[in-house]
């Protein structure tokens, strides 16, 4: 009895300590120092983020504990039947233990049950479509840029950037890119965005890294990705998906604004001359065999 007494008293201090401890730590630390979690309070970048990021920690949670438990197991044995002085040959074997080899048998199982059930609810979550969304916007990827395609949102045309591949900063130091070289994709803050994304040559992958997102960019198969952006401000991306020479320079900004800044980006491609369809038909392999051909393109064969 008293040594139960000790251990309840002993473990009253660990858990105040454990407890200030979680209550000190940061939005980063909450949230395993993953990017788009770095000020108190600070809103989620889309609405998915949270998702995300409470998968990813409680995970590594679970892990840790598991980790500690075993370690723990591994150093009490060596040391409880450890060869003493004295001693000779081997301790007494034991063939099997029932209950222990249940315990090592159901826990494992338990644990991978409950990971595949929680990544498989994110995953329905995350990767449902919206059917109706406020703004929708192709994005292609291409050796080493990417375009964004804003379909019948000027009048009921096209406008579109063209991305060039970024570039060294002239006088700048070694490493250092030009901004006006990066593209850039805009996207109204609090709206539903649903992003068509495609490939005009090899396989590449569309990452907004404060969005803890990604997705995989095959040639003539068309990939989506739906979300809320939840709040302004500007995100790096970039090409997740080795593609050749320059891969690492296929950079790309995202800039989260109001509405009205939205509306305005796409005037200004409007009155620059970015006008008319930028799709499919300038992809690089489009007659490569297996490759469906647009119907634009067909339509104007022969003229």
């Amino acid at each position: 009895m008293r040594s139960k007494r000790r251990l309840r008293w002993a473990s009253l201090p660990l858990a105040a300590a454990l407890v200030a401890v979680l209550a000190g730590c940061t939005q980063a630390e909450l949230h395993g120092y993953l990017p788009g979690f770095n000020n108190e309070g600070e809103t989620p970048v889309t609405n998915h983020t949270e998702r995300v990021a409470a998968l990813w920690t409680h995970s590594w949670i679970v892990l840790l504990v598991v980790g500690v438990l075993t370690w723990a197991l591994i150093i009490w044995a060596i040391v409880v039947y450890r060869r003493r002085k004295g001693q000779t040959g081997l301790p007494v074997q034991m063939r099997y233990n029932m209950p222990i080899e249940i315990l090592y048998t159901v826990i494992p199982l338990i644990l991978v049950v409950g990971f595949f059930a929680f990544t498989a609810r994110d995953q329905a979550a995350i990767e449902t479509q919206y059917k109706n969304p406020d703004v929708e916007i192709q994005v292609f990827a291409k050796q080493w840029s990417w375009d964004f395609v804003y379909p019948k949102s000027v009048d009921g045309q096209d406008v579109w950037t063209a991305g060039v591949q970024a570039r060294q900063l002239e006088g700048g130091k070694p490493g250092e890119l030009d901004p006006k070289s990066i593209p850039e994709l805009y996207l109204p803050v609090g709206k539903t965005v649903k992003i068509a994304l495609e490939s005009r040559d090899v396989i590449h992958s569309f990452w907004v890294v404060d969005f803890l997102y990604k997705k995989d960019m095959y040639p003539g198969k068309t990939n989506y990705m739906s979300f809320i952006p939840q709040r302004e401000g500007e995100f790096v991306g970039k090409c997740a998906e080795l593609c050749g020479q320059d891969h690492s320079m296929m950079l790309f900004n995202v800039k989260v604004v109001s509405q009205a800044e939205y509306d305005q980006h796409l005037a200004d491609l409007k009155a620059a001359g970015n006008v008319g369809n930028f799709g499919s038909e300038f992809n690089r392999n489009q007659n490569l065999p297996g490759i469906d051909k647009p119907a634009e393109a067909e339509k104007g064969e022969g003229h």
